[in-house]
């Protein structure tokens, strides 16, 4: 199936590989109408990103992805129609991107422990932006010769419990939730399906996050098979939130993350746009 909508992709801004505007153009050439760049922890690609958009008839949201601890468990989060100035958002996610850069530092450290040095400087050149993260260190491990793909590279070394994996420190759930609120911004629960919770767990994670001022949660994700996606249409119903839709896309050649690639919702969700008086755009994309 395929989406005029997909509210969750990445660029070269954190750990995609295509650049900003080059993921607007494969977004419109696949029939994309409204689109979200949603990078880990920065806004840097966002003025690219509209740039391309406009040329390319794509309506852009702009948007963020966070990492977020709640109760031992990394939360992530997205922020939709965000303002990028918002200097509260500035601030927490400067202080986001610290702490991934000390955890980078840790995890060359111990890598270079383990017999494979250099690790830290070849994933900061493979990131080429603000963010550096356990995908940047995944491809090097793969360029050097030290797994065959990117899923061998984080079972050998980057899981919790290898050679060089590194604690995070993120920022609390609903700290990271008020971030995304006081820049304007919609609060999504992203990908639940990811996150391996028992079923009165995940509830408790959504109760959580409603509580804590959370408006959404993706249903149709590129990360959810038929199974997580109807638990989360279920979640959707039960805590009234709204429901979104993204591919999670990151690189081209992953035919389950792919932009547009996505299911329709769910009968009885309300759709997060709905929510939203963006511009006729949104309405023009149909259902």
């Amino acid at each position: 199936m395929s989406s005029p909508w997909d509210l969750h992709a990445h660029s070269t801004a954190s750990d995609g590989t295509l650049c900003p505007a080059g993921l607007v153009r494969r977004a419109a050439a696949r029939g994309v109408r409204v689109l979200a760049l949603t990078d880990h922890d920065t806004t840097a690609g966002l003025a690219e990103a509209a740039a391309a958009a406009e040329a390319e008839g794509v309506e852009l949201v702009p948007g963020v992805e966070l990492s977020t601890a709640w109760e031992g468990v990394e939360v992530h989060v997205v922020g939709l129609w965000i303002d990028p100035a918002h200097p509260a958002l500035q601030a927490g996610l400067e202080r986001q991107r610290r702490s991934r850069l000390e955890r980078a530092r840790a995890m060359g450290e111990r890598l270079a422990r383990a017999g494979i040095p250099g690790a830290y400087e070849g994933a900061r050149a493979l990131a080429g932006g603000e963010v550096v993260n356990r995908s940047h260190f995944a491809r090097f491990l793969v360029a050097s010769g030290h797994g065959r793909d990117l899923a061998q590279a984080f079972g050998r070394y980057l899981q919790r419990g290898r050679p060089g994996y590194a604690p995070p420190s993120w920022v609390p759930l609903a700290e990271g939730i008020g971030w995304i609120r006081a820049a304007g911004g919609v609060a999504v629960l992203a990908h639940p399906g990811r996150y391996r919770l028992s079923g009165g767990r995940l509830r408790r994670l959504v109760a959580a996050f409603r509580g804590a001022g959370g408006e959404a949660i993706e249903v149709v994700s590129g990360s959810h098979g038929p199974a997580q996606m109807h638990v989360a249409a279920g979640l959707a119903r039960r805590f009234g939130l709204l429901a979104s839709v993204g591919s999670d896309f990151h690189v081209p050649g992953n035919p389950w993350r792919e932009l547009g690639r996505l299911d329709p919702l769910p009968d009885g969700c309300v759709p997060v746009w709905e929510a939203r008086s963006g511009p006729a755009l949104l309405a023009e994309a149909g259902p």
